[in-house]
Parts: C-alpha cells; sequence; structure tokens
C-alpha cells in the first residue's frame, strides 16, 4: 500500500509525521506523495482541509485518516499517545471505507462558456466585494427570493458544525447527501423579505445564485479565498464525488458534536 503524510508545519506535528513515515516504512508500505492509497493528515482539521483539496482529483483512490496534535477535531480522530496503534492499523488491518458529502461549485461568467468548479468539504460563502449582497436564489430551475444582506453560506453535512453553525444553521449527519444554505444577517422589512431560515436541500436539488446589480464576488471555498470577476451565475449542489475516510474504530458523529460543543 502506498501512503503519504501532510503536517501541519510546526515542530510537534512535524515530528510525528516523520516518525509515522518512518514506522510505515519499517512495515514494507511505499511512501508516495503522487498516488497515495491513504493520506494521514497530522495537525487538525484545517491539515486534514489542505489535503483534501491537494488529492481532490483522485479522491476515488485515496482514503484520508487524521492525527490531531491540538484542539479536538471533526476530521482527526487519533491523538499523537496512539501513533503506534494507528501505523500497526494501517499496515495489518483493512480499513473500513466511510463516505462523507462534498459541496459543487460552479462558477460561470458573462462572457462565454467560460465555468470555474470546486469541491468543498466544509463550506462555499458568497459576498459583495463592497455593501451588501443583491442575490436572486433558484431552487431546481425555480425563482425562490431575492437575497439581501452581508451574504450566503453553503455547507456540507459534515462541514454544518463550522460556519454554518455559527450562523445559526442546523447540525446535519454526515450521512445524509444533503446541502445547507444559511443566511448572514438578512435584511428583512416592509420592503425587502427573505425566508429568514436556513433551507437543507436533497442531493437531486440544485440552487443557483444570480446577481442582480453586480458581478464582482468575494467567495470562500473551505480555507481559500477567491475573487471572482463578470459572474453570471453561482451554481451548489451535492457532488458527484464523495470524501473517503479511512476508519479502523469507531468514531461516532454525535460523540464529536457534544465533545466540541457541550463537554468541558
Amino acid at each position: 500500500m502506498k501512503f503519504t503524510v501532510t503536517s501541519k508545519g510546526d515542530s510537534r506535528s512535524n515530528s510525528l509525521a516523520q516518525k509515522m513515515r518512518t514506522y510505515l516504512q519499517d512495515f514494507d508500505l511505499t511512501y508516495d506523495e503522487e498516488q497515495p492509497d491513504i493520506c494521514i493528515s497530522v495537525g487538525g482539521d484545517g491539515t486534514l482541509l489542505y489535503a483534501f483539496h491537494r488529492y481532490s482529483s483522485r479522491l476515488d483512490r485515496t482514503a484520508f485518516v487524521g492525527v490531531h496534535t491540538g484542539h479536538l477535531g471533526f476530521y482527526a480522530d487519533w491523538v499523537p499517545e496512539e501513533i503506534e496503534k494507528l501505523v500497526i492499523a494501517i499496515a495489518k488491518t483493512p480499513f473500513q471505507v466511510v463516505e462523507y458529502p462534498l459541496l459543487e461549485v460552479i462558477v460561470r461568467y458573462q462572457n462565454g462558456g467560460r465555468e470555474t468548479r470546486y469541491l468543498a468539504l466544509n463550506e462555499s460563502t458568497v459576498k459583495a466585494v463592497d455593501g451588501t449582497l443583491v442575490m436572486d436564489v433558484e431552487i431546481r430551475g425555480q425563482h425562490f427570493e431575492r437575497f439581501r444582506g452581508d451574504g450566503l453560506c453553503i455547507s456540507t453535512p459534515s462541514g454544518s458544525t463550522a460556519y454554518n453553525k455559527a450562523l445559526g444553521g442546523a447540525i446535519l449527519h454526515p450521512s445524509l447527501s444533503a446541502i445547507q444554505l444559511t443566511e448572514m444577517a438578512s435584511i428583512n422589512n416592509r420592503v425587502f423579505r427573505t425566508v429568514g431560515s436556513p433551507l437543507i436541500l436533497p442531493a437531486h436539488h440544485t440552487c443557483i445564485l444570480k446577481p442582480v446589480n453586480r458581478t464582482d464576488f468575494h467567495m470562500t471555498v473551505d480555507h481559500l479565498t477567491l475573487l471572482h470577476h463578470d459572474v453570471k451565475s453561482i451554481q451548489f449542489r451535492v457532488a458527484d464525488e464523495k470524501m473517503r475516510f479511512a476508519r479502523f474504530r469507531p468514531f461516532p458523529f454525535w460523540k464529536r458534536v457534544h465533545d466540541s460543543f457541550i463537554s468541558d
């Protein structure tokens, strides 16, 4: 089996990453940064997001596992004290694959058929370059509302515990193939109205945002910050691709939610 190790970059994470690489090579596993069967992320959720985007073109062939060296993460489920146990599990045990839904983002431009496609593990956000964001929101090809406010956040189930939660969105279990649209400070008065609630869209529903008066937007796709000019529309849907996690033991989602937000 071929493997790679991605590190957060601090001294502790680098040391653990090097130790795991040495141990796994001692078990005759092959280190391969280009075409790994398994990618080990050492750091936190941000490190795993970086690894996901690095290998987003081979998600059907690469599985991910995380070791967290900081606060408990939603994606990193092993601690530094367990790396020997994890190494043995990787080297000797067939792993279970758990798949998480991803968000597909397609930005289309005013000047013809050009478009840009992204995949997000957590979420994508859209904001105006300055002032109020004004967007027509279409769902399944039908006009739903004209949004006015600070911005919109479209998240995956696994990303629903991140920025989406801070905006008052619901927490979705990653077994649900869905995306969630959440408002940022919408304008609601006698003249302008939005639904004012998060919308949960199933896999067969597509959401399209169409600019009303401006065509330049700030966007994020997970940790990436982007500026797009001359935008015609932004399309969101559940991606055909899945995020594949290598599981060597149970990692209950609701326990992670409890430990992250409720437990002392």
